[in-house]
């Protein structure tokens, strides 16, 4: 198929959450009708859409019952991707529904479950970190004492760093119980074993079973001390500083790993870690990323449209192996802010950031009135930058000097 055949499809994209921006606007690019769908209908990509539906994004049923009687009264979808959300059950729950290309339901059930992905992994003979259900926090004690403290607490499937913990910095096992547990839609928790060593996160699409892997970015943890027991994530440096044979082999890991969930034909994106010189699989995710990986980092390093391909896979359209091989490779640093906690009262300096020599984007968060919690995830930031540069020391320092001219003044709560 070609091009000419996209003209007059419809494409579904699950949340029309501000990660979905450039994702719609991607698709219109390429002559597709994109409609969203998201509980919240004021969400900022139902104004980019051509139209959308609403439905939570964590409930699959609903999701596809309501995209059926949308394809029923609109016209038929022709795909169906997300952007940004952890709902690959819901994105293959519709893709099955309708007919539409699309990975298995129980690859996408693995997907999103990380103790059953885990025991996939390691039977399939994919390297992960030591890992057990905790189902109470008896199994927590007795875990701990047995075990010791060299491990992660986490729920089973949540989403984006919420009630990740490191048994080593907590306190009170019992809080830290509670807080994992109540950030898992089902109650379930788990440890894994802690292992250090650079974290990565990557980017691929298999075809056929065969992978490549263009997203490639070293995580930057700079606040563990300051945030403990939280793992807070600082953004990322793209390309990565790892040997290239070390990062053909990460590289390596994490397509297998998708293979072994199932996928043979979709995106994945992985969580690993090198330990020891060795690539471990923290988790994989069978849905494109968010925090602008896929959409913005991955093209302004290396050249190559990601998200145009999920996109195009997603439509039952053949996508080469070649068009994901890097075209070039420019330095990209994302960084984020983290102000002070409590009640935003102003803020300034964001048009002057945007501004700066090689801002590619800034994205402010909040507003006067919000209020900023205490980081303990991902999602306790108040903006964003992402900055290109000759060399990885100036996107640092340009990403640094945009960031500094963004001002958020808070009063206590």
């Amino acid at each position: 198929m070609g091009w000419f055949f996209m003209r007059e499809r419809t494409l579904l994209i699950v949340s029309a959450g501000v990660e979905a921006v450039h994702g719609i606007r991607r698709a219109k690019e390429l002559g597709l009708r994109v409609i969203v769908s998201d509980r919240d209908t004021s969400a900022p990509g139902f104004a980019y859409a051509d139209d959308g539906f609403e439905a939570s994004t964590y409930d699959p049923q609903a999701t596809a019952d309501a995209a059926e009687d949308y394809a029923r009264r609109c016209g038929p979808i022709s795909g169906v991707i997300t952007i940004g959300a952890d709902v690959p059950l819901t994105v293959a729950t519709v893709a099955a529904r309708l007919g539409l290309p699309g990975i298995s339901l129980e690859a996408a059930r693995l997907a999103q479950d990380k103790l059953a992905m885990k025991a996939r992994l390691a039977q399939q003979g994919i390297p992960v970190p030591a890992f057990a259900a905790i189902p109470n926090l008896d199994a927590l004690k007795r875990h701990t004492d047995t075990r010791g403290l060299g491990y992660v607490l986490k729920p089973a499937d949540s989403r984006g760093g919420r009630g990740v913990q490191r048994l080593s910095a907590v306190k009170d096992l019992a809080e830290a119980w509670e807080v994992a547990a109540g950030h898992s839609p089902s109650g379930r928790v788990m440890v894994e074993e802690f292992l250090d060593g650079p974290q990565i996160s990557t980017e691929s699409i298999l075809i056929d079973g065969l992978g490549a892997t263009p997203g490639f970015s070293d995580r930057n943890y700079p606040y563990l001390d300051r945030y403990t027991p939280y793992f807070i994530e600082d953004g990322g440096d793209l390309p990565s500083s790892l040997p290239v044979p070390v990062q053909a082999d990460v590289k390596a890991t994490v397509e297998a790993a998708g293979r072994a969930l199932g996928v043979k034909t979709g995106n994945i994106k992985g969580d690993m870690v090198v330990h020891n010189g060795k690539p471990y699989v923290i988790e994989i995710a069978a849905r494109a990323s968010g925090g602008y990986f896929c959409t913005r980092e991955i093209p302004l390093n290396t050249g190559v449209d990601f998200i145009g391909a999920v996109i195009r896979i997603a439509l039952g359209e053949r996508v080469s192996l070649s068009e994901l091989s890097p075209r070039f490779e420019r330095p990209v640093v994302q960084r984020y802010l983290f102000p002070t906690p409590g009640r935003v009262v102003s803020v300034r300096g964001s048009d002057a950031a945007s501004q700066m020599p090689g801002i590619e984007e800034c994205l402010v968060t909040v507003k006067p009135g919000s209020i900023i919690r205490p980081p303990t995830d991902s999602n306790c930031t108040a903006a964003m930058v992402l900055a290109t540069g000759s060399s990885r020391a100036e996107a640092q320092m340009r990403a640094a000097q945009a960031l500094n001219l963004i001002a958020v003044e808070t009063v206590p709560l």
